[in-house]
């Protein structure tokens, strides 16, 4: 018999069309070069995410009413000390993520490859109501994070500052968005590039 993938690779031709994206990093870097990667896609009543970031330890995804960190809803991806990669389910208290034994995760799998943790599973789209884990056909801000682990738990996410979606995510709806990491961010404002044109003007007409 053929050999087996064991982790179809991350499509990223399909973002924007057949499922919705989030890139972190290099400009122009998909699901293997992004400092974090992120995709949804509806496949019945339930939701598809893929996730993947440049770490040896874990990566997650948190749904958020605002844009800061508590009450959020997380589900995580963790590379445990025997090469494993699982998927955890996480409520944020305050600054604290804790894990929470329901875990809405299905169909799980993961890989950890070339220094990164990659991961796929579904998560339904209606869930009874409960606190910790929030209805996916509502919008909410997404958060981005990842980090190293110690003996398969989870530590402080690599950036202080980790990104947010800008506006509210839909489910319904599929988009392919961009978000420069810092290293790419120092010139892209239009106040640096004002500051970039006025020193070149300085430097070549000189001192008075």
């Amino acid at each position: 018999a053929p050999p087996v993938d064991p982790f179809a690779k991350i499509r990223v031709d399909d973002c924007g069309k057949t499922k919705g994206c989030f890139r972190y990093g290099k400009p122009g870097c998909n699901a293997e070069t992004c400092d974090y990667f992120l995709s949804y896609r509806r496949i019945g009543a339930d939701v598809e995410f893929e996730l993947s970031a440049d770490t040896d330890g874990w990566v997650a995804v948190g749904f958020s009413s605002d844009k800061k960190m508590g009450g959020d809803d997380v589900m995580a991806c963790v590379h445990d000390d025997n090469g494993r990669v699982r998927i955890q389910h996480f409520y944020n208290v305050g600054q604290w993520a804790k894990e929470i034994q329901r875990n809405p995760a299905r169909d799980e799998e993961g890989v950890f490859e070339n220094n990164r943790v990659t991961c796929r599973f579904k998560r339904p789209v209606y869930v009874p109501r409960e606190e910790t884990i929030v209805d996916l056909h509502l919008s909410w801000y997404y958060l981005f994070a990842w980090g190293p682990a110690i003996q398969g738990s989870i530590t402080r996410h690599d950036i202080d500052s980790p990104p947010v979606s800008e506006h509210v995510v839909s489910i319904y709806k599929y988009e392919d968005i961009f978000m420069p990491s810092a290293a790419y961010q120092t010139f892209s404002s239009p106040f640096c590039l004002l500051l970039i044109v006025a020193l070149t003007f300085y430097l070549l007409m000189g001192t008075p």
